[in-house]
C-alpha cells in the first residue's frame, strides 16, 4: 500500500492548482495552507527547486470527527496535496493516504474516518 495516490495532469501547473482545488471543494474539502516550495527555498536558501506547491486540504465534518476520536490527531491535519512539475514538464498531483498515516496512531476508531477521507480524495485525484 503506498502512502499516497497520484495522477499525472495533463495542462499546466497552474491549471493543475485550480483544478485540484476545484476538486477537492466538490468533496468537502478547502484549501486551509498553501506552501510554494520552490519560493520558500529560493527565498531561505537561494537554490533552484521545481514548480512544487503543498496545499493543506481540510474536510471540517471529517476533521472534527477525527478531533473527537483522537485530540492530537490534529498533528496529522490537514490532508497535504500536492501539486508538482517535473523536469520534462509534465504535471503530477498527488495525496497523502490518511489510513496509510493513521496506522501510526493506536486508535481503531480512526480506522472508518480515514478510509472516507481516503475514498474522498482517491475521486479527486481520479477526477484530475
Amino acid at each position: 500500500m503506498s502512502y499516497y495516490v497520484s495522477t499525472k495532469f495533463n495542462g499546466s501547473f497552474d491549471e493543475a492548482i485550480t483544478k485540484t482545488t476545484e476538486e477537492l471543494k466538490k468533496e468537502g474539502f478547502g484549501i486551509l495552507t498553501e506552501i510554494d516550495v520552490k519560493e520558500t527555498l529560493k527565498k531561505k536558501l537561494d537554490v533552484d527547486f521545481k514548480k512544487y506547491k503543498i496545499l493543506g486540504a481540510c474536510n471540517p465534518g471529517f476533521a472534527h470527527k477525527a478531533l473527537q476520536a483522537e485530540d492530537k490527531i490534529g498533528t496529522m491535519l490537514p490532508c497535504n496535496v500536492i501539486v508538482e512539475e517535473h523536469e520534462d514538464g509534465t504535471v503530477e498531483v498527488s495525496a497523502v493516504n490518511p489510513l496509510d498515516s493513521m496506522q501510526a496512531v493506536q486508535n481503531s476508531s480512526l480506522g472508518d474516518i480515514a478510509g472516507e477521507v481516503k475514498s474522498k480524495l482517491e475521486k479527486v485525484i481520479q477526477a484530475i
